[in-house]
């Protein structure tokens, strides 16, 4: 279980002074659970995010206990990307929840290694419902199951964990091989040179033409 040190903090202090000694402004709240604001270290919240992301739970110590939650939402600086907030979500014991989880592919298609076909990921995350102690931090899916350009990889066919329920739609198509596009060789039009020598001797005669008399 990954587990994060928060510092509880007062509503309204220099949001900037956080920031410059390191420290993330955050939030916890749930459905029973007040909205409390704490700071998060950057660096501890930076590495734990990275192997937890938004679908793995985290352990959230704080001075009020310590909370199950997940990351619900990071507001970023739109111009350098650096996180400016966190939102936590807590969960509930025994209460299930939503969440998107993402898909790591393995294996290797035939249809793309033998017939030369090109993978399309036509999605990179499903949603799914469980209880937090059943969420999976990703869905494997194998695309050697992709033989030939007729095979498809539905959501139905994902094998999830004990307890998870699929909330995507079942037949929504997850992974295909597609018949690599044949190069067409452009034909270039010839031109016709002699309708340009045509237009610029028109051309001269109109200029070497003496003006009508008045």
């Amino acid at each position: 279980m990954i587990t994060l040190q928060a510092e509880k903090r007062q509503v309204g202090g220099n949001l900037s002074k956080i920031r410059r000694e390191g420290q993330i402004p955050a939030v916890y709240y749930g459905r029973v659970q007040a909205s409390t604001p704490i700071t998060i270290n950057e660096v501890d919240f930076l590495r734990a995010f990275k192997q937890a992301g938004e679908s793995t739970v985290i352990k959230l110590t704080t001075t009020e206990g310590t909370f199950d939650v997940l990351v619900h939402d990071i507001d970023r600086d739109p111009v350098v990307g650096k996180i400016r907030h966190i939102d936590f979500y807590v969960l509930e014991k025994g209460k299930k929840v939503k969440v998107h989880v993402p898909i790591e592919f393995i294996g290797v298609s035939e249809a793309v290694k033998t017939l030369g076909g090109t993978l399309v990921k036509v999605v990179h995350e499903v949603e799914i419902e469980a209880e937090a102690a059943n969420l999976p931090h990703e869905i494997v899916v194998d695309i050697s199951a992709l033989a030939t350009f007729e095979d498809q990889i539905h959501a139905r066919d994902l094998k999830l964990p004990a307890g998870v329920t699929l909330i995507t739609e079942a037949d929504d198509v997850i992974v295909l091989a597609n018949p690599a596009k044949e190069e067409v060789e452009e034909v270039s039009v010839p031109v016709d040179f002699s309708a340009i020598e045509l237009s610029e001797k028109k051309g001269k005669k109109e200029e070497d033409a003496e003006p009508a008399a008045e």
